[in-house]
C-alpha cells in the first residue's frame, strides 16, 4: 500500500541514491540507500526514540552511517514540516531555547507500525553503509557542513560591507591555514 505523501509503499523497502552533488548532501560510494520517502520514514523513527530538534537529526542520521551521509538542514526542516503537516510528528515546548523540539504522534506511531519491514530494511542498509564506509570521519564532514551553512546565513537576505566580506574571507582563509599546519 502506497502513501501519496511519503511515497512509501507499506512493507517495501526501496533503493535510491544521493548523487555526490545532490541537495542532501549525499557521499561518492554511499550509492543506493535512500529513495524518496526513506528519508522521511527514518526521521519519524528517530523522533519516535525521543523528541528531536533537526540539528540533532542531522547528527543522529549522521552517526547512524558514520559520516556516510549527512543531510542537509535544507533538506531536514521542510521534512519535518511536511511530518508535521501530516500529524505524524508535533512541535512540543523546547527546553532548549528556540530550536524547535518535535515528538512523534500517535498517528505517526501508527505510520511507523505499517512500515516496519521497511524501515527495518532501510537501517540495515544504513548500518552497511556506515561499516563499508571510507573518507572524512563524521565530526568534520559535520564542522564544514556547518561552516557551509553559517556563511550562506550570513549572505543570504542583506547587502554585506565590504569590510564584513573581506572579515568573513579571512575567517575562512585562517580556518584553513589552521588545518594545514595540523
Amino acid at each position: 500500500m502506497r502513501d501519496p505523501h511519503l511515497g512509501h509503499f507499506h512493507g517495501h523497502a526501496h533503493a535510491g541514491h544521493w548523487p555526490d552533488d545532490s541537495p542532501g548532501g549525499g557521499r561518492r560510494g554511499l550509492g543506493r540507500l535512500f529513495a524518496h520517502g526513506d528519508l522521511r520514514l527514518v526521521i519519524l523513527n528517530f523522533i519516535a526514540e525521543r523528541p528531536r530538534h533537526g540539528y540533532d537529526l542531522i547528527r543522529a542520521i549522521e552517526d547512524a552511517v558514520a559520516g556516510a551521509y549527512s543531510p542537509s538542514p535544507g533538506t531536514i526542516y521542510p521534512t519535518l514540516t511536511l511530518l508535521d503537516e501530516l500529524g505524524y510528528i508535533a512541535a512540543v515546548e523546547a527546553a532548549e531555547g528556540a530550536r524547535k523540539l518535535y515528538a512523534i504522534t500517535g498517528e505517526g506511531r501508527a505510520f511507523l507500525a505499517a512500515n516496519r519491514a521497511a524501515l527495518a530494511a532501510l537501517l540495515d542498509r544504513m548500518a552497511e553503509a556506515g561499516r563499508s564506509r571510507s573518507g572524512p570521519p563524521p565530526q568534520i564532514i559535520r564542522a564544514l557542513e556547518n561552516l557551509k551553512l553559517a556563511v550562506r546565513l550570513r549572505l543570504a537576505g542583506q547587502p554585506v560591507a565590504a569590510g564584513d566580506i573581506d572579515a568573513i574571507a579571512a575567517a575562512i582563509d585562517a580556518a584553513a591555514t589552521a588545518v594545514e599546519r595540523l
